[in-house]
This record gives structure tokens, C-alpha cells and sequence, in this order.
């Protein structure tokens, strides 16, 4: 519209121009040898506007007629280019879809058409690894590593590769040539330290973890939590090695990182008793049984009160148990210390707390709860038959507390950095492991009861 607007007025211009020259058209003598030229000034302008434009179409035509070559050519390898283009796209369509001679196919014809190997390097790479051929795999992983454009593809491309052998040393070497480039890659960071864990380099690990908090890569809770678990692991490092006062040194850091974390609490408060500071252990073991009690503290708190028989060990554990009263790991550690000094009452009283007894047939019940039962009735009544169902109901009942890997499932009772199982970083978690009770023929759980009318 506004080009249309435009034109008109340009035409609207023209005409006025033409209208005043004829309205005024002068006269004008051109004497050239020996010819003389007379006529009017419009009909003059007229003949050279005439003779601009006839130039001016001239020199159009013959610089097409020049510039015709270079465009057909030009044509030629846009068709060309845009054949590659869609012989790229159906080979990473291809590849999506597992098909790999049809990657293949289209590959190479990409690479002939476009003949531009930066873009069709990766998709031949990912052909032959779906055709099975790792080795041409990797040596297009290898070539890609060494162009600017595609280092990176190419680097991840051969350290996923490495990864599927288990060459553990080559991927190490790969992730941190691939974290130089591009250090702020949630993947590059997260396989580079995952690799530094597996290889053992706790302290490497720890440095790239606190490069990626700075990074903003992994929020600092995190990085706190992982500054912890690796304080902790290289403090049982420097235990092996003799060197006391460096595990005293990376215990007091695991703790200040996240000083909520049992083993890290723990592994602190033990090393304070070892140093006398047994008042500051029992603060510290008060303020983690409020946040998160856990069976492992409690000879620690006997440890650092100085409790040394059965009622001094109920005294320690009854002030201990105050500082969360209505958890289930309260009433059992009473229940342990009450049998210790010979409460019967008192541990009757806090078992029933946590399973009300034998004739709640319909509880959920721990094994590690029936045998403090067994132990109870045969230590106060000497009931060795009660005892003994309270056993047959512990084979049934959920399995012990332990450490459990949150990967695999595997349930260790000592905690550690890494699971032995899967390998798995700060993967550990204090619960019930998973367990499969035995059924009875009708598909029901046993109760106590069918138990003893069997006997």
C-alpha cells in the first residue's frame, strides 16, 4: 500500500514537471560542425531523459547477460545444498528411529551433496554405531574431536564409548578435555565428577563439585551435602594411612558442611570423645537425635556421659530420648537400656509403645522389635515358648533399619560414599530395606496365632 501511494506521487510530480515545461518551453541553438540544431528546451529534455533510460536498460542487459553464469551456478548449489539438507534430516530421522543402513545411505549422500564434514560426521558416527561398527564409530568421534565446530560432539561421542567398555582412565582424560570447553554443561560437569568418584580422586571431585556451585550448575545445598560425604571419605582414606590428625581435620569439615548428616555427626562426635571434649559430643549428639535419631548414637551418648553400667546407660538414654520422645528410635533405645539394667517394666512399657504386644497380630512389626520381645520374655519370665513365637514373628516381619542404596537396592549396615554394588555416589539412605514376606496358602501373611495353633 504505501509503495502504491508512493508511485503516485511520483507520477503526480512528473506530470507538474511536464505541464510547467511545456507551459514555458524555451528555446535552445545547438551549432556543431557546421550543423545547427534548433529546439524547444522540453523537447530537449524529453531526448536526453529518453537517451538515460535507453542507457540505463543497456547497461541492465549486459551486466545480466554477464552475471548469468554466476547465478546459474549459484542456483545449481542452492538445489544441490538443499538436497544435502534433506539427506541430513532423513538420516538423523533415521537414526531416531534405529535404522541404520538407511543412516548410512543417507550419510553418505549428505556428505557428497553437501560435501561439508563437520555436519555429517556425527551422523555417520551414529550409523555405524547403530550398524555395530564401533571402530569407524570412533574414528569419526576422533575426527570430529579435532574440528572446532564439532570438538565437543566428537569428545562426548568417544567418552560414551569409553564408558561402554569401562575403560574408566580414557573417559576421565575425555571429560576433562570436555569440560575445558564448555564448563558450565550440566552433563560435562556431572560425568567429570561421577568419573573422579569412580577413579577414587576425592579431592579432584571435590574441586570440580565446588567449580560447578560457583558455575550455578548445582545449587549449594547440594554442593554442601557433597563437600560432606567426600570430607568423610577422605578422612577414612587418611585413617588408613595413619594419619590421624588429617581424618580429625576432614571429619570437622563433613561435619560443618551438614553437621543434620548421621555419619558425618557421628564420625565428629566420636573424634571429640577420643579428645576429651566429651561435653560437647553429648550437646551434639542432643541437637541430631532432635533432627534425626539413629540406633548408632546411642553408645556414642553413653560413651561421652561416662555411663558404664546397665542404670547409668538408662539414665544417659532416658535424657537422651527427651530430646524426641514420640519416635519410634526412642522407645527402642529405652526398651535396649531398660533390659540392660534389668527394667522389665520399663522395657515392656516401651515396646508396647511401638507394637502394643503379642496380640496385635495385625501390626507391622520389625524384626529387630520381636527380638527385644523374645530377649524380654525370656529374661523376665523365662518363657522360652513366648520367645520363640516372638522369633517365628520376627523371620516374618519387616527386615532391620539399614543403609540402602536409593539405585539398586542394595542394603549395606555401615555407611559409605559409594555403593559397592552399583557404584553409585552418596546414594545411601537409613530405612527399611525392601523384603518380600513368605505367603501362606491362601495368599494371606501368618499371623502368631495360625503359628501357635500349628504347634
Amino acid at each position: 500500500m504505501l509503495r502504491a501511494v508512493w508511485f503516485l506521487i511520483l507520477v503526480a510530480l512528473s506530470v507538474l514537471v511536464v505541464i510547467w515545461l511545456i507551459d514555458r518551453p524555451g528555446s535552445v541553438a545547438v551549432n556543431w560542425q557546421g550543423y545547427r540544431i534548433e529546439t524547444s528546451f522540453a523537447v530537449l529534455s524529453g531526448a536526453m531523459t529518453g537517451l538515460a533510460i535507453l542507457a540505463a536498460l543497456v547497461y541492465r542487459m549486459v551486466l545480466a547477460i554477464r552475471r548469468a553464469p554466476t547465478r546459474v551456478g549459484e542456483a545449481w548449489r542452492g538445489r544441490r545444498r538443499q538436497k544435502g539438507y534433506q539427506a541430513l534430516t532423513r538420516g538423523m530421522v533415521a537414526v531416531a528411529a534405529g535404522d541404520g543402513d538407511e543412516a548410512k545411505r543417507q550419510g553418505k549422500r549428505a556428505d557428497v551433496l553437501l560435501n561439508e564434514p563437520p555436519l555429517t560426521m556425527l551422523l555417520s558416527a551414529q550409523a555405524a554405531q547403530l550398524n555395530g561398527d564401533e571402530q569407524a564409530a570412533r574414528q569419526f568421534f576422533e575426527a570430529m574431536a579435532e574440528t572446532p565446530e564439532t570438538e565437543f560432539l566428537g569428545l562426548r561421542g568417544l567418552l560414551n564409548q569409553a564408558l561402554k567398555r569401562e575403560d574408566h582412565a580414557e573417559a576421565l582424560g575425555l571429560a576433562r578435555r570436555a569440560y575445558r570447553l564448555r564448563p558450565k554443561s550440566d552433563w560435562v560437569g556431572a560425568s567429570l565428577f561421577d568419573l573422579q568418584i569412580r577413579n577414587g580422586q576425592w579431592l579432584d571431585a571435590q574441586i570440580t563439585s565446588d567449580e560447578l556451585v560457583r558455575g550455578g550448575v548445582i545449587d549449594k545445598t547440594d554442593g554442601r551435602r557433597r563437600k560432606s560425604v567426600l570430607a568423610l571419605q577422605q578422612a577414612t582414606d587418611a585413617r588408613l594411612v595413619g594419619d590421624q590428625a588429617g581424618a580429625a581435620k576432614h571429619i570437622k569439615t563433613a561435619f560443618d558442611q551438614d553437621s543434620a548428616f548421621v555419619p558425618a555427626a557421628a564420625s565428629h562426635v566420636g573424634a571429640l570423645i577420643d579428645q576429651g571434649k566429651s561435653r560437647r559430643a553429648a550437646e551434639i549428639i542432643e541437637k541430631t537425635w532432635r533432627a534425626q535419631p539413629h540406633p548408632d548414637l546411642v553408645q556414642l551418648f553413653w560413651r561421652a556421659v561416662g555411663a558404664v553400667d546397665g542404670m547409668a546407660g538408662m539414665k544417659a538414654t532416658e535424657r537422651l530420648a527427651a530430646a524426641n520422645p514420640n519416635h519410634q528410635e526412642s522407645h527402642l533405645a529405652l526398651a535396649r537400656a531398660a533390659l540392660e539394667a534389668r527394667l522389665w517394666g520399663e522395657a515392656r512399657k516401651n515396646l508396647m509403645a511401638i507394637s502394643g504386644g503379642e496380640d496385635n497380630v495385625d501390626g507391622h512389626d520389625e524384626a529387630r522389635v520381636c527380638r527385644l520381645w523374645a530377649e524380654l520374655e525370656e529374661a523376665e519370665h523365662e518363657d522360652t515358648d513366648a520367645a520363640r513365637r516372638w522369633l517365628n514373628r520376627a523371620s516374618l516381619a519387616e527386615w532391620d533399619p539399614a543403609w540402602v542404596c536409593g539405585d539398586c537396592g542394595n542394603a549395606v549396615g555401615a555407611w559409605s560414599a559409594v555403593c559397592g554394588n552399583c557404584g553409585s555416589f552418596d546414594s545411601f539412605d537409613w530405612k527399611t530395606p525392601p523384603h518380600v514376606a513368605r505367603l501362606t496358602s491362601n495368599g494371606n501373611l501368618p499371623m502368631l496365632r495360625d503359628t501357635e495353633g500349628a504347634e
